[in-house]
């Protein structure tokens, strides 16, 4: 048993049992952004979440037990995606990555973005040639320091 085990678990009962994603974060008091990549194998569960867990997708104690502990983050086969939607991240950061890094330094400057006090927001927006998809990312901004 493994957390990619316990992973490909919990998706084969969410597909057998038609559950959503954002139906699920409802059951976990949390955004449907991080309830998703918890439940994909990418953040830690608490004791109370990894019970919720069990009781959702039929999971063992050892199964739950896996979720409690700090995963191997980064969930990518490769170093440069296929999958052609996250291959379009890949490319926004590609593309835009320096202008990014431009625009941060200069507002913030010299530092980084976090990844871990960090929030994301993804929705549905409508428009009359096609609804957008609308993602927002908000990490807390992280100086370099002089030592």
């Amino acid at each position: 048993m493994d957390r990619q085990l316990v992973t490909q678990k919990i998706i084969s009962t969410k597909v057998a049992k038609q559950m959503r994603w954002a139906d699920l974060a409802q059951q976990f008091g949390q955004s449907k952004e991080w309830t998703t990549a918890a439940l994909l194998g990418q953040m830690t569960f608490n004791r109370e979440q990894a019970d919720k867990a069990q009781e959702l997708f039929d999971l063992t104690d050892e199964e739950a037990a896996w979720l409690q502990i700090v995963p191997y983050k980064g969930s990518l086969p490769s170093a440069v995606p296929t999958d052609p939607l996250i291959y379009r991240w890949y490319e926004i950061v590609s593309v835009y990555g320096t202008a990014i890094k431009e625009l941060i330094h200069e507002e913030f400057g010299d530092g980084i973005m976090s990844a871990i006090d960090f929030s994301m927001d993804i929705q549905r927006a409508a428009d009359p040639k096609g609804d957008r998809v609308q993602v927002v990312l908000s990490g807390k901004f992280l100086p370099y320091k002089s030592y």
